[in-house]
């Protein structure tokens, strides 16, 4: 069975919207490449349910996405949890 995929886009104004979808590459380099493009990139592009989808990232507070990549930017903290 593959593993659960997703996003959640958690908005300014508070809302927040939760993507699922398949594996999009199985290549950990070529990952690490459009994680690298996506943090320089102004929108984040999304094709749901048959729909192109565009979130300008003004409008995103942060991301969670799941499960994390393998390869990471240098700059991440890993192992973090979040406490109240």
């Amino acid at each position: 069975m593959s593993e659960k995929r997703g996003m959640v886009i958690h908005f300014t104004d508070g809302s927040s919207k939760t993507l699922e979808f398949p594996e999009q590459l199985k290549d950990e380099q070529i990952r690490a490449q459009r994680l690298k493009d996506a943090l320089e990139a102004r929108h984040l592009v999304v094709e749901a349910d048959g729909a192109l989808v565009i979130f300008p990232f003004e409008n995103i507070k942060y991301l969670q996405v799941y499960p994390a990549p393998k390869k990471l930017p240098e700059i991440t903290i890993k192992g973090a949890s979040f406490k109240e």
